[in-house]
């Protein structure tokens, strides 16, 4: 006896109405963002095609601009204020990349062994953060003022303490001393990113750490460092892009100054622009600090998919 089936499973067919819905939802999504595209273009890409443009002109911002090829890029290679500038700026970057980075994670990490007055803690770290930068600027210059600061009036009450000393106006130490100024407004706000990776971290992989006999810095160093590894990555990234885009600290406190100790790429690139009328060398300038931000993402991008950082 011989048994006929007969299978009564048929291709799947979409509905006539969901197909024809499909396009639709499609036109409301491009809809909706298109305000926003609009706007990237006016405000973003369209600005910096033109900067890339008069790049490679002779112009003073108001004049018809003149091209001249690549005489601005042999200039700018050959003006040491660029060159210093940028020395300044891979400065700049190597203290951020290593003191706020380091007090961050320091900072996150005795935060998060702590439960009473965390948040208070929390907001007295983060409130520098929120602070105006003219604010800061100006009572930083108050402090360290080299005859009516805090330091001054601690040498005059006869504590030991370099109370002459013109952090600012000294070339040797006026870029560290923004730096110094720079930090105490930036790292806590890392530090709140940290913290927050942190509190992301699975704490089974604390208790099994424990189990094994890890103390305190192989579970920091093999369950903490490794769980918040996607932000830490991140941070450092944009630490790098932050730090060749410095420009407020450096142009309220010092201008540059003095002679040329503080100069960083923007500052150079702002007095260029406005202050030389030399606009097309400035957008030269600009240009190269593109190219380095576009380095740095590509390296990143390149070492994540390598390292399988998204893993």
């Amino acid at each position: 006896m011989s048994l006929l089936v007969v299978s009564d499973r048929t291709p799947a067919r979409a509905a006539p109405g969901r197909s024809r819905g499909r396009p639709r939802r499609r036109l409301v999504g491009w809809l909706f963002i298109l305000p926003l595209f609009t706007v990237n273009v006016l405000v973003i890409a369209g600005p910096a095609a033109m900067s890339v443009a008069y790049s490679f002109t002779d112009w003073d911002g108001l004049s018809t601009p003149s091209f001249i090829g690549l005489d601005n890029y042999t200039a700018l290679f050959g003006d040491q204020l660029f060159r210093t500038a940028l020395w300044h700026n891979l400065l700049w970057t190597a203290f951020f990349l290593v003191v706020p980075m380091a007090m961050g994670l320091l900072g996150a990490y005795l935060l998060s062994q702590i439960r009473r007055f965390q948040m208070l803690f929390r907001l007295l770290f983060f409130v520098p953060y929120v602070v105006a930068t003219i604010v800061a600027s100006s009572v930083w210059r108050q402090l360290l003022d080299p005859d009516e600061g805090v330091l001054s009036a601690l040498n005059r009450m006869g504590l030991p303490v370099p109370g002459d000393v013109n952090f600012l106006g000294n070339g040797d130490l006026a870029l560290g001393s923004i730096a110094v100024i720079n930090n105490w407004q930036w790292w806590g706000f890392l530090m709140l990113l940290f913290l927050s990776a942190m509190q992301g971290v699975d704490p089974s992989l604390y208790e099994a750490a424990r189990l094994d006999g890890a103390g305190k810095w192989r579970e920091f160093w093999h369950v903490t460092l490794p769980g918040i590894r996607p932000t830490f990555v991140f941070l450092f990234l944009m630490t790098i892009i932050w730090s060749f885009l410095v420009f407020d600290y450096v142009y309220i406190l010092t201008n540059g100054g003095p002679a040329g100790s503080t100069e960083v790429l923007s500052t150079l690139l702002y007095r260029s622009a406005f202050g030389s009328q030399q606009a097309g060398y400035a957008s030269a300038i600009g240009v190269v600090m593109a190219l380095i931000s576009a380095v740095t993402v590509s390296g990143y991008l390149i070492l994540r998919k390598r390292m399988r950082w998204d893993v």
